[in-house]
């Protein structure tokens, strides 16, 4: 076989430098830039020096808080959004009740709400000064609070509580889909077996759903592993929370990063369960939904039911937060702070759009070089260059530290003896650390997106740019990018909304004089200013709105494209 021969069936390109081809190359760089932070995590488990007895001490009386916490916030988080998700996501899919159309979407609205944000508004509207205890005293004229019994909402319940109503789309989502995949064949022999939507659900769409909604599920506890401000302001002491306050205020880099490796074992665990959770057990279909299933008619207290169900969700999880920062904008807003808002919202534009247009690029390169290359070493690379999202923003923004910090010594020196430019540290502590957290942290969702949309392309367009001698760049830029335009596009939106409202790295990694709409709003909500925190946050809310739209609009193109009513 000559050393032109394809490595594998339906490879689009030659290999004709081997190992030294240069997409092998780059692809392998945009893995490093993954994985050397976390390399240097996993180096910090090793015995070494212990500044001031920090870590002894955390180890000694504050790490088995810490675990707990963590692990108690994931399965209290977990239930909840569980349980919402895959209820809301039956009604839809399977049953026929008023408004069914609308809740199909609605129940996507809570996805836009940061939870730190959620955290502060219903601390606003349940705290003791707030309106709804201030209306209890009022009509049972209630004069001290240990004359009545109100739970706390800054507590590791409160913390659970808005987690979960803002995380359970996620379960919503792969559960519809899940759903709406199934056999018709199947459900209908339940039906004639007599079974009813509740047996049906029980016994044959649950156990067929469970590979979809385990996965929704361990993508609420990774993104409950990664919250940093709602844990912050509730003061429940999780591994996140720990880190942040080990490095910012005990200032010690070594301690922070061991317990940034004990958080990182915690997603490796929660990762490793969901896909044990499957074994060697598939579940798949015989028959393919060839029309749609009739759906269950929900008539009277049962449709009632149902609209309560898919209500209650929405209102909670978006409603009444939107609601609260609206009433408090109008009352508190001054033309003096929707300008300072406006430097904020720049600020949080320039690096969140500049984060976007690498990672999308970096992962357009990644995704061509596995399809242009296919080797081990390019789908190696795909792999590892994605595990970012699954790592909390204060695990990376503690990891990168020390990479930037050698570069930014090296960089110097190179400009000190080669250009005779005396220049001082310019990456560490500067937006570009923030973008570089943000790029390492993010690009899996482009990775996904970009991959989707490229393998929707014929190899044959590539076997046609090389017949007529256009090499590998031209016939990414030229032919691929402009048909996958659409997945370019969301891996855009997607990484720029999630920068938007990225909190614990920017808070690390951000220069002193630097502040963005989100650490602008988490430092206000911690000074009891609300009001003031009320307008940047209705703006992060606002951007935190598209990639809703985006999915509803797929929602819609899904139902008309397969005639589901």
């Amino acid at each position: 076989m000559s050393k032109t021969a394809m490595l594998r069936n339906g490879a689009p390109w030659p290999v004709r430098w081997g190992l030294l081809n240069p997409w092998t190359w780059f692809s392998l760089s945009v893995m490093a830039v993954v994985l050397v932070p976390l390399l240097f995590i996993a180096i910090a488990l090793l015995p070494g020096d212990d500044e001031m007895g920090v870590w002894a001490h955390i180890r000694e009386y504050r790490l088995s808080e810490y675990v707990q916490t963590s692990i108690l916030l994931c399965l209290g988080v977990s239930l909840i959004a569980g349980c919402i998700g895959v209820s809301t996501a039956w009604l839809v899919s399977m049953c026929s009740f008023p408004g069914r159309r609308v809740w199909e979407w609605a129940l996507l609205l809570p996805l836009a709400v940061p939870a730190y944000i959620m955290a502060y508004t219903y601390t606003d509207l349940l705290d003791y000064g707030g309106p709804v205890q201030s209306a209890l005293r009022s009509w049972f004229a209630w004069e001290h609070p240990d004359e009545y019994w109100f739970p706390a909402i800054r507590s590791l319940g409160g913390a659970m509580v808005m987690l979960g109503l803002v995380l359970y789309p996620y379960v919503y989502l792969t559960c519809r889909t899940a759903f709406l995949d199934q056999s018709v064949c199947v459900l209908e022999a339940g039906r004639t077996l007599g079974h009813g939507p509740w047996s049906c659900f029980w016994r044959i769409a649950l156990p067929l759903a469970r590979p979809a909604m385990v996965a929704g599920l361990a993508l609420v506890m990774m993104e409950t592993l990664a919250d940093y401000g709602t844990v912050d302001y509730f003061a429940v002491d999780t591994l996140t929370l720990g880190i942040y306050r080990t490095y910012t205020n005990l200032e010690s880099y070594a301690a922070a990063s061991k317990l940034a490796a004990i958080l990182l074992v915690v997603v490796a665990i929660v990762l490793i369960a969901e896909r044990m959770s499957r074994g060697r057990r598939r579940y798949h279909h015989t028959t393919s939904r060839v029309r749609q299933l009739p759906r269950w008619q929900l008539r009277g207290w049962r449709a009632g039911l149902a609209v309560l169900a898919c209500v209650l969700p929405l209102i909670l999880g978006f409603v009444v937060p939107a609601a609260v920062l609206v009433r408090r904008a109008i009352r508190h807003g001054d033309i003096h702070w929707q300008e300072t808002v406006g430097n904020l919202a720049f600020n949080s534009f320039q690096v969140s759009a500049l984060a976007a247009v690498i990672a999308v690029t970096l992962a357009l390169v990644v995704v061509y070089s596995a399809r242009l290359v296919p080797t081990w070493l390019t789908f190696a690379s795909r792999r590892v260059s994605g595990l970012g999202y699954a790592i909390p923003g204060v695990v990376i923004a503690v990891a990168i530290i020390i990479p930037l910090g050698w570069l930014d010594n090296f960089l110097v020196d190179v400009m000190r003896e080669r250009m005779g430019w005396d220049v001082g540290l310019f990456l560490i502590g500067s937006i570009g650390a923030v973008v570089a957290a943000y790029v390492i942290r993010f690009m899996a969702v482009a990775l996904g997106t970009l991959d989707a949309g490229l393998g929707r392309i014929a190899p044959s367009l590539d076997h046609a740019g090389r017949t007529l001698g256009a090499p590998p760049r031209r016939v990414l830029w030229s032919v691929h990018v402009p048909l996958m335009r659409g997945a370019v596009f969301t891996g855009l939106l997607l990484i720029f909304v999630d920068a938007m409202k990225e909190l614990p790295a920017t808070m690390i990694l951000r220069p002193a004089d630097f502040n963005t709409l989100a650490v602008r709003v988490h430092q206000l909500a911690k000074l009891e200013d609300l009001g003031q925190a009320a307008f940047p946050a209705l703006m992060i809310l606002a951007v935190g709105l598209l990639p809703v739209i985006v999915l509803s609009r797929l929602i819609a193109t899904a139902r008309s494209v397969e005639g589901v009513s």
